[in-house]
Order: C-alpha cells, then structure tokens, then sequence
C-alpha cells in the first residue's frame, strides 16, 4: 500500500506512551493499526444502525440468547482443546 506523511496533533502524554511502548521505528504502525481498527469498528457501528432502521433494536432477550450462545460456544472449543473462536479445520 502506498504511503504518505500527513501532519497530525496528539496529545503529548499519549504520544510519548505510545512511542515508549513501540520505540520510534513503530509509531507510524501502530497508529495505522489504530486507524484501521476505528474504521472497521465505524463501518460496524453504521451497519448496526442500518440493520436496528430495517429490524428494530435488539431485545434483552435477544442479548440474553446470543450471549448464552457465545458462552456455548466457547466452552465447546475450550473442551475440544482449541482457543475459543477458532474453528476446527479438515485435513488435506
């Protein structure tokens, strides 16, 4: 992917943790990643407000259910050995 610099304002503390953290060679990553993370959790959050528009809001129920699901499933692949949400794969 092609780069160019652009000239942000952070704040100071923060930047100075963040560049403790991953040293000055890592900075530019690291806040890539984190752009990148907001934009799929913005991409998300608009899909969420498309489908509530289109279905409704989710109920507490409905909350309730899919929790208990994910709890479900986590606890299968923690018993079959593997880290939860990985999925089990066939052998070519």
């Amino acid at each position: 992917m092609a780069t160019k610099k652009y000239t942000v304002t952070l704040p100071e503390e923060l930047a100075e943790e963040i560049r403790r953290d991953v040293g000055s060679g890592g900075f530019s990553a690291y806040v890539t990643r984190a752009i990148e993370r907001q934009r799929e959790r913005d991409r998300l959050g608009e899909l969420v407000a498309r489908l509530e528009e289109e279905h409704g809001s989710v109920t507490d129920d409905e909350l309730a259910s899919a929790e208990a699901e994910r709890r479900e499933f986590e606890r299968h692949f923690t018993e079959q050995g593997a880290p939860a949400g990985q999925q089990h794969r066939k052998a070519s």
